[in-house]
C-alpha cells in the first residue's frame, strides 16, 4: 500500500477556475458542497486516471461515505440512477455528476452485480472492490492530494492494466471487466500486466455469459477508439475474439491472390484495415470494415488460374447479418452494415458503369461509408486509388440534384395515362428515372412522349 501523495499543479484547485472545464467545475461544486454537509469526497476513477496522464476528462464520478439517501438530502432533484448500489446522479447545471457511497461488495452470483452492497466510510474498501489499479486513485479535488492504496500511479508510469487483488475473483464478479482491459490497453496504449492477462486467457470462455448488449458495447468501443487493430489483436491472444467473433479468426491463414493481396491473409488485410479506422468513427463504418470479407473464409478456393471466393459477398452479407442480429444491432445499424458488405467490390466496376447506374451508386445511404472503406481496402491491399478518385471525382463534378433529381412522372401520372396500376408501373418509372439519369431527358413532356413511345397501356 501506498500512502497519500500531493500531485502537480495541474490538478491543483488554486489553479483558476476558469481554465477548468464545465464537467469538471460542476464536480468541484458538488464536492464542496458533500464536504460543507460534513462528508468526504473525492474524484475517483477514470478521470483521475486521466488527469494524471495529462488529459482532460469528458466526465467525473465523486466517491464519497455519504449515503444515497443523504446525497439526494443534499441535492434535491438528483436521479437515484443505481441506489441500490450506492449511485445517485446529481444535477449540476447542464452537467451530471455521479456519485457513488464507498462501499464493500459482497458475493456476484450472477457474474454481474454484486448480490449485496455494503456500505463503508472507508475509502481504502471502496478501492479494493474497484476493477484496475489505473482506475483505482482517488483525488482530493480540494488539495490535490491522491490517494493510491493499489499502486495505481505506479502502474501509470509502467503504462500496464493490472486488476485489483485477485484478477480471477475481479474477473469473475464482472466478466465484462474481461473486455474492459482490453479495450483500456488498446486505447491507453498500455501492456496487461502477465497474472493478469493469464487470469482472462483462462476465463475467456466466460464471456457468453455476458449479455450480448453489454459485449456489443465494449466491441465497438474497441473499434471506435483510435486503436482497433491493437484491441483486436488483444481479443485475439486472450482467447475473447474466438468467444465472441469466432467468424474472425476464420480470417487468420485463408491466404489471398498476391496480384491483389500482397499484404497476406484475410485476417492480416482485416488487421490492416482497421488501423486505418480513426477515434470516434461511425460504429456501422467500423463493424462494416470489420465484416466486408467475411464471407471470404467459408467461399476459398484454388482455381486453376488463381485463388477465388466464389459468392463471398453474398455469403458475407448473410453472414453478417447473422453477427450484428446476435449483438443486437439495431435494424437501422444492420442495414447499413450489410450493404457495406454488399456494395464493398462495386466500385471496381465505376469506370464501366452506364450513367444511370453510377448515379444511383452515388447515392447509396451514407455513401461516405462505402467510399472510406473502399479506400481503406485498396490502401490495405494493393494500393491503388484510380477508382476511389474516379467517384470522388464524380461527387465533386455533379450538383445533388444530378444524382437525385426529382421524377419528371409518377404512378399518378401513369394512371391519369391510361395505365392500370401493377407491376409493369415499377418497371415503366425505373426506366424513365434512368433516361432522365443518363440526360435524354429533361421535362415531363418529353418523360410522357417517351412512356408513351416505349409501353403500352
Amino acid at each position: 500500500m501506498t500512502q497519500p501523495t500531493e500531485q502537480p499543479n495541474p490538478n491543483h484547485p488554486k489553479q483558476k477556475a476558469e481554465s477548468h472545464s464545465p464537467a469538471r467545475q460542476a464536480a468541484e461544486r458538488v464536492a464542496s458542497e458533500l464536504r460543507r454537509g460534513g462528508f468526504q469526497a473525492y474524484f475517483v476513477g477514470g478521470c483521475v486516471r486521466d488527469l494524471l496522464r495529462g488529459v482532460e476528462p469528458k466526465d467525473y464520478d465523486i466517491a464519497t461515505d455519504a449515503r444515497p439517501e443523504q446525497v439526494l438530502d443534499l441535492f434535491p432533484g438528483s436521479l437515484a440512477v443505481g441506489a441500490q448500489f450506492g449511485v445517485v446522479g446529481v444535477l449540476e447545471g447542464d452537467q451530471r455528476v455521479e456519485v457513488a457511497t464507498f462501499r464493500n461488495d459482497g458475493l456476484y452470483s450472477d457474474g454481474r452485480r454484486p448480490d449485496e452492497v455494503q456500505y463503508s466510510t472507508d475509502p481504502r474498501e471502496d478501492v479494493l472492490r474497484r476493477d484496475f489499479t489505473v482506475n483505482g486513485l482517488l483525488l482530493d479535488p480540494l488539495t490535490g492530494t491522491v490517494l493510491d492504496f493499489v499502486e495505481g500511479k505506479l502502474d501509470l508510469e509502467r503504462r500496464v492494466i493490472r486488476a485489483i487483488g485477485s484478477p480471477e475473483r475481479r474477473f469473475e464478479e464482472d466478466r465484462l471487466r474481461m473486455l474492459r482491459a482490453v479495450r483500456f490497453a488498446a486505447a491507453l496504449e498500455y501492456e496487461i500486466e502477465p497474472e493478469t492477462f493469464a487470469a482472462i486467457r483462462r476465463l475467456s470462455s466466460k464471456i457468453a455469459t455476458v449479455s450480448a448488449e453489454r459485449a456489443r458495447d465494449e466491441v465497438i468501443r474497441i473499434l471506435c477508439s483510435g486503436f482497433a487493430r491493437r484491441g483486436f489483436e488483444l481479443l485475439d491472444a486472450s482467447g475473447l475474439l474466438q468467444e465472441l467473433l469466432p467468424e474472425i479468426t476464420k480470417m487468420k491463414g485463408v491466404e489471398q491472390p498476391p496480384e491483389f493481396h500482397p499484404e497476406g491473409d484475410v485476417w492480416t488485410h482485416t488487421l490492416l484495415m482497421l488501423e486505418g479506422l480513426p477515434a470516434n468513427c461511425s460504429p456501422t463504418f467500423a463493424v462494416g470494415v470489420l465484416l466486408h470479407d467475411v464471407g471470404k473464409p467459408p467461399t476459398f478456393r484454388v482455381a486453376p488460374d488463381r485463388i477465388r471466393f466464389d459468392n463471398h459477398v453474398s455469403v458475407g452479407m448473410v453472414m453478417a447479418r447473422e453477427i450484428c442480429n446476435r449483438l443486437r444491432l439495431s435494424h437501422e445499424q444492420t442495414t447499413q452494415i450489410v450493404a457495406l458488405v454488399e456494395h464493398h467490390l462495386r466500385f471496381r466496376d465505376t469506370p464501366q458503369m452506364r450513367t444511370s447506374t453510377l448515379k444511383r451508386f452515388l447515392r447509396l445511404e451514407k455513401f461516405e461509408e462505402h467510399l472510406e472503406l473502399h479506400r481503406l481496402d485498396c490502401l490495405s491491399s494493393h494500393r491503388r486509388l484510380d477508382n476511389y478518385e474516379l467517384v470522388r471525382a464524380k461527387l465533386a463534378e455533379l450538383p445533388a440534384e444530378a444524382i437525385r433529381p426529382q421524377l419528371l412522372v409518377n404512378g399518378r401520372d401513369l394512371i391519369e395515362m391510361g395505365y392500370r396500376p401493377g407491376p409493369q408501373f415499377k418497371e415503366i418509372l425505373r426506366v424513365v428515372e434512368d433516361a432522365q439519369l443518363e440526360g435524354q431527358i429533361t421535362t415531363r413532356e418529353e418523360a410522357v412522349r417517351f412512356v408513351e413511345e416505349r409501353f403500352t397501356p
